[in-house]
């Protein structure tokens, strides 16, 4: 028999785990929902500090418990952690390695051997302020608590998608303080835990599928690289990050499915596949003389021109050493030759968005080469257009609110175009759906591929009705088949002709 130990994120406990938890033992597992200290039970003598510590006891209670019945022939222990909750699950397993049978993480990050759990919180600002209230409580380690969201807050924590009304009161309700010294105090791992079993069941609502998970992989994400092990597998629910509120009865049946090993695999690097991003672009496009300049290649078509230019910006985030570097991926290069080929320079560089919070200086980078390419004398200066690619879509933003007169055309293939959930960037001044109706007459080419992610869709969706509602000058080209990055991954007619669409509608208002 499985036995399931269910561990709740912040501010909840056992009572979210209840249709979850009721459908598992209907289905002949045993399952136990730990009440943790502070959160689900007050501490024993009353009024004793609270941490990390003392949560990963609560965990290891409960596994101690279990240990001899799940010992019998056809019994194995499942640890689950959701969000928080992945911390002390860690911490317990660590101490029982042996017999634990798999972890469970239930759209959760991936807690580091030093690190505490603050640093999971996605929302920079929210971190700052749970910072600030445990100085002031005079005790960074075990003082003080965190009070729990309001109702409207809730989304600052995780994606909200999926929930209805009732759920969201219920989770409200009976939320607790999160205690401190749980999010403050680092999280210590003697590395045993490596060697059990674990699978990520991820929220598309709330983060990236396993899909793009694979491509962070193939880029060379050092964090991500021990996830494409054949220990370690994945599963998706559709909706936001409290899956055990939304779909409980589908968390149950994944969670039955990744006990018994199921789920898909990541595939590592070198693996005998080339990673998606570098493989042949879609057109066979004749070579063009290039020149590389510090972080900037520029492909020159034929004549002294001055000729009108098109910088073409990758997205990301990009680990630093992730080699070759984005401005030789055949995407970006494929596009530049195509328009060389066709009069115009195509200018591909590097930026420096290696994180999520790296887009302040991306975008200085991005601004910085743009200048140094309209200075070159062979760059018609009055006559250029932006291309911006997957996650250098939050960029737009700084040249939709402000676009200068020289800027012909800014266009995007697959883009995120609002600050995903799980990247704490709310208040970002990279939000181009808010940014739009600044752009005035701007033209706007945006490729849309059809089996983009949810998460990613969504921004783009966004973006598609503020462009309805200010009357934004936008083109759309779709790609019904196309995947985020289907330059490189869906060589189809279809395909290819949106590329194609894609570079005429740019070069008609360069040119025009």
């Amino acid at each position: 028999m499985t036995v399931f130990i269910l561990v709740a994120g912040a501010f909840t406990g056992p009572h979210v785990w209840r249709d979850t938890a009721a459908r598992l033992a209907a289905e002949g597992a045993e399952v136990h929902t730990v009440a943790l200290t502070g959160l689900g039970r007050p501490p024993a003598d009353g009024g004793a500090d609270v941490d990390l510590e003392t949560h990963i006891a609560d965990v290891l209670a409960v596994i101690d418990s279990v240990i001899d019945a799940a010992a019998e022939p056809g019994g194995e222990i499942v640890l689950v952690g959701h969000d928080y909750g992945i911390h002390p699950v860690l911490g317990a397993a660590d101490r029982r390695a042996r017999s634990i049978a798999r972890i469970v993480y239930l759209d959760s990050g991936m807690p580091q051997d030093g690190v505490p759990a603050l640093a999971a919180v996605p929302d920079q600002l929210l971190r700052e302020e749970v910072a600030e209230r445990a100085a002031g409580a005079g005790d960074e380690a075990t003082g003080g608590e965190q009070p729990p969201p309001a109702r409207e807050a809730w989304s600052r924590w995780g994606s909200t998608e999926g929930l209805s009304e009732a759920a969201l009161d219920g989770l409200t309700a009976l939320a607790a303080p999160q205690p401190l010294g749980t999010l403050l105090q680092p999280l210590r791992l003697t590395g045993a835990v490596a060697e059990v079993p674990a699978t990520g069941v991820l929220c598309t609502r709330n983060g990236p599928g396993v899909e793009m998970l694979q491509i962070m992989v193939d880029v060379g994400t050092p964090a991500l690289a021990a996830l494409a092990d054949a220990r370690v597998t994945f599963f998706e629910l559709p909706t936001g990050h409290w899956p055990m509120l939304s779909c409980p009865d589908a968390l149950a049946a994944t969670l039955t499915e990744a006990a018994s090993g199921g789920g898909h695999l990541l595939t590592p690097v070198g693996a005998g596949r080339t990673p998606a991003h570098l493989r042949p672009f879609l057109l066979d496009v004749p070579e063009r003389p290039r020149e590389r300049t510090g972080n900037t290649d520029l492909y020159l078509p034929d004549g002294p021109g001055p000729h009108p230019a098109v910088v073409f910006v990758h997205g990301g985030p990009v680990p630093a050493g992730a080699r070759p570097t984005p401005r030789d991926w055949p995407t970006l290069t494929g596009y530049a030759r195509q328009v060389a080929g066709q009069g115009v320079v195509g200018v591909t560089l590097d930026h420096r968005l290696h994180a999520v919070t790296d887009y302040e200086r991306a975008a200085a980078d991005v601004a910085d080469a743009v200048e140094r390419v309209r200075a070159d004398p062979r760059v018609d200066a009055d006559r250029v257009a932006l291309w911006f690619f997957s996650g250098g879509g939050p960029i737009t933003a700084e040249w939709l609110t402000y676009p200068p007169v020289w800027l012909r055309c800014v266009a995007a293939n697959y883009p995120i175009l609002a600050p995903l959930p799980g990247w704490g960037l709310t208040g970002s001044r990279f939000h181009p759906v808010r940014a739009l109706p600044r752009a005035g007459d701007l033209p706007v080419v945006l490729v849309r591929a059809g089996r983009e992610s949810a998460e990613i869709a969504a921004t783009v969706e966004e973006f598609v009705a503020a462009a309805a509602r200010c009357g934004a000058n936008l083109e759309i080209i779709d790609v019904p088949e196309g995947r985020h990055g289907f330059e490189t991954l869906d060589p189809a007619d279809g395909a290819r002709e949106a590329v194609h669409r894609a570079v005429d509608a740019v070069l008609a208002r360069l040119k025009g």
